[in-house]
This record gives C-alpha cells, sequence and structure tokens, in this order.
C-alpha cells in the first residue's frame, strides 16, 4: 500500500519504519521529527496525496482535527484515514464524519503498548469504524501490533481506550499504596509480591509491571522509573476518560481520585518526566494524611 504517515514521533517513528521493512511506501511528515529512512513530505496534505491509507498518530485531539482540516481534501476517494493517536471520544467521531462526507473510509484506532511495542511490532489496537475500513486496515495492525479488536462505529476505539487506562491507572495507584503500607507494615516486598501476584490483588499493574525494584519481571522501576509510560500521558489519558464520563454522565468516583491524584504528582510535585509507576516513591515518603 501507498501509506502517508503524519506524526513521527517515539511512536509513530517504529511504527512506520515497521511498514516499510514490510514491503509498504511510506511517506511521512512531522513538524519535529525526521526519523531515519522515512522518506518526509513537505507537508502533511502532501504526505496524504495518492496515499491508500493515511496514519495519524499526534498528541491531542485539538492537533488532530486541524491535520484533519488539511489531508481529508486531499485524500482520494475510498482511501482510509487511520488515526492511531489518543483523543477524546467527541472528535474522534468529529474527524471520521469528515472524512466520510468527503467519500473517504476513518477509522479510530489507539494503541497500548508504549514505545516498546511501537518497535517490536507488539502493540494491541482497539478500533472503532466501519466493518470495510477494518477489513483494509487489517494487514497494517498485523505488521505493526500483536492483536487488533474491532470495538464498534467511529469512536469506540477511544473509548475501548480510556475506559482501559482508567483501570490502569487506578490499579496503579492502588499497588503503589499497597507496597508503601507493606514497607510500614514491615512485610518483605518479595514476600508481598509472592502472595498478591498469586492470589485475588494479583493485576497487570503488580505482575507484569511491577513499581518495586527488583521485585517482579523487569519494569521501569528498574531503571529509576525513567517511562515506559509516562506519568504526564497517563494524566492525560484520566483526564479524557473524566471528560467522556462527564459528557456520558457517568459516576466514576475512583477515575476522578485517580485523576486527581496523578494531576497532582506531575504538576505540583515531581512527578513530570517519570513513569507512572513512580507514584511507589511518593507513597513511600508521605504520611497519613
Amino acid at each position: 500500500m501507498k501509506i502517508g504517515f503524519i506524526g513521527l514521533g517515539n511512536m509513530g517513528a517504529p511504527m512506520a519504519q515497521n511498514l516499510m521493512a514490510a514491503g509498504h511506501f511510506v511517506t511521512g511528515f512531522d513538524t519535529i521529527a525526521a526519523p531515519h529512512g522515512v522518506a518526509l513530505a513537505a507537508n502533511a496534505a502532501d504526505a496524504a496525496k495518492d496515499a491508500d491509507v493515511v496514519i495519524t498518530m499526534l498528541p491531542n485531539g485539538a492537533i488532530l482535527q486541524a491535520v484533519a482540516d488539511q489531508i481529508v481534501p486531499q485524500m482520494p476517494k475510498g482511501a482510509v484515514l487511520l488515526d492511531c493517536s489518543t483523543v477524546d471520544v467527541e472528535t474522534a467521531r468529529n474527524v471520521a464524519q469528515q472524512a466520510v462526507d468527503a467519500g473517504c473510509l476513518a477509522l479510530d484506532a489507539p494503541v497500548s503498548g508504549g514505545i516498546g511495542g511501537a518497535s517490536a511490532g507488539t502493540l494491541t489496537f482497539m478500533v472503532g469504524g466501519s466493518d470495510k475500513a477494518y477489513e483494509i486496515a487489517m494487514p497494517l495492525f498485523e505488521i505493526m501490533g500483536q492483536k487488533s479488536v474491532h470495538c464498534g462505529p467511529s469512536g469506540n476505539g477511544q473509548a475501548a481506550k480510556i475506559c482501559n487506562n482508567m483501570i490502569l491507572g487506578i490499579t496503579m495507584i492502588g499497588t503503589c499504596e499497597a507496597f508503601a503500607l507493606a514497607d510500614k507494615l514491615g512485610l518483605d516486598r518479595q514476600a508481598m509480591f509472592d502472595v498478591v501476584s498469586t492470589s485475588s490483588g494479583y493485576s497487570w499493574s503488580m505482575n507484569a509491571y511491577c513499581p518495586a525494584p527488583g521485585i517482579g519481571p523487569t519494569s521501569p522501576a528498574d531503571n529509576e522509573y525513567t517511562p515506559g509510560f509516562a506519568a504526564d500521558l497517563m494524566l492525560k489519558d484520566l483526564r479524557l476518560s473524566q471528560q467522556a464520563a462527564h459528557a456520558a454522565d457517568a459516576d466514576t468516583p475512583l477515575g476522578q481520585a485517580a485523576t486527581d491524584l496523578y494531576e497532582t504528582f506531575v504538576e505540583n510535585e515531581d512527578g513530570a518526566g517519570k513513569d507512572f509507576s513512580a507514584m511507589l516513591p511518593r507513597f513511600e515518603k508521605r504520611k497519613r494524611p
């Protein structure tokens, strides 16, 4: 396929490179990054011209909308706009409708798996959009990831992503709180892990991404909390979850509490630029209010 790829940062660049390695023709554009080996267009609109699929990986909904305004008029009829950004549901649906109104197809397909998954081609895609668009994009999902789930119509991919990450933010906070409590109770961290990881408290945050250094599989905690998934990005996703909850009139008190904690951690403490599991040293240093 001829692929336009807009947004060649830490996630987009390796995704584009994996598509090129599989034999697809990729023309990219980014306002800052110029990754090795990716042919670059002069602007986003040029990257979209003559493309069978245009992939976007962008920071937020406002930028996605601005880019869509530039590229949709340039896309051939029947081409697929495949947005892999994590944005609000409303913008995802507006951009999809904009593409459909122009005679194109659209998918919102945010990802899970982080920078490592993007490089290794093991991402999980949560996809919203039509069956036809999903069928066209499926070979690309198989190159860039290990799994894709068609979640329903446009916007449902974003809905799945923010619900998943709301759970993740809540469970990571709970895991960090529990380790900090175990420390104060004199419970060895390895013993704590051995019990919880095989008992009813197990979770991805505990078993696969343990926030305690030296415990469980290797995680960012073993690298001084250098981000695998940054606390800043967790805050972004939690805010999106609460924006969606407000729009849907959904009661999400733990989601709101997690949002408030990550906001304090990132904006008022030392969490900016650290992994989201760095909540553990935060709780270690604190006493009960």
